[in-house]
């Protein structure tokens, strides 16, 4: 399986790439290095199942760097490289085997990071200018009151008052900004969980857990969980027309 090229605008967004290439690699890059590292790791072709591409994109939602991904990688095969022939029989036939050094490296890595705020740092979120905050916002505002869901109706009126408000006092710090639309699309995510028509929801529900169904016995019930509400999530944004709100999108 493989991801198409992401395709991005360039009329009005022209003068903001600079800083969404600066942060992190588009879109498709994202996603085929760290299938080409796995599958050159493993020794044998194997396409990456529904399960990897849905953790694969909650890694690249969440802001997971792409090195800290191919790292932890490269270490799980490592130590099984090293591991004696007797205790090779099982192979690596996924990438979720490589998901909690993922989590551990990343937890690493946070913690390396506090504090380190500089004046090179600062400089960069300056980027995310309170001009183009606003535009990001407009873009969002826009795009909410075009979805036409009577059950979303209500969460959505409540976010675009947010946004609203939001708008009204855009500051020069990036990171707060960031966390406040982060709050307001949790809001979305609630009311999409709950609101939804009851059949609907129901339907995707059971297609999730279809295309999870055989991998279920492979993962832990949290793990399960975690993934199921995330592949859930993505299918409720698609469906209603619901944008991501974060700076990471603009």
């Amino acid at each position: 399986m493989r991801l198409p090229p992401r395709t991005f605008r360039r009329s009005k967004a022209a003068r903001y790439n600079h800083i969404f290439e600066s942060t992190v690699l588009n879109y498709y890059n994202y996603f085929t290095e760290i299938e080409d590292t796995f599958v050159r790791r493993r020794g044998k072709h194997l396409f990456l199942s529904p399960l990897d591409w849905a953790m694969i994109d909650g890694w690249k939602e969440r802001g997971v760097p792409l090195h800290i991904v191919l790292r932890a990688i490269e270490s799980v095969f490592d130590v099984y490289d090293r591991l004696p022939p007797a205790q090779q029989k099982r192979t690596i036939k996924s990438l979720f085997y490589c998901r909690e050094e993922v989590e551990a490296q990343y937890t690493e890595w946070l913690a390396s990071q506090a504090g380190k705020h500089t004046d090179a740092d600062k400089g960069s979120d300056n980027e995310f200018s309170p001009q183009a905050i606003r535009e990001h916002i407009d873009k969002v505002i826009a795009q909410l009151r075009g979805v036409t869901l009577e059950d979303l109706s209500e969460g959505i009126s409540r976010a675009i008052d947010r946004l609203v408000e939001l708008r009204e006092n855009v500051t020069s710090d990036a990171g707060a900004m960031d966390a406040s639309l982060g709050d307001i699309e949790k809001l979305l995510e609630r009311s999409i969980l709950s609101d939804r028509d009851p059949v609907h929801l129901k339907m995707l529900e059971k297609a999730t857990a279809a295309e999870l169904r055989s991998y279920r016995r492979e993962m832990t019930a949290e793990s399960y969980k975690t993934t199921f509400d995330l592949m859930l999530l993505k299918r409720l944004r698609e469906d209603a027309g619901i944008p991501r709100l974060g700076l990471f999108y603009i």
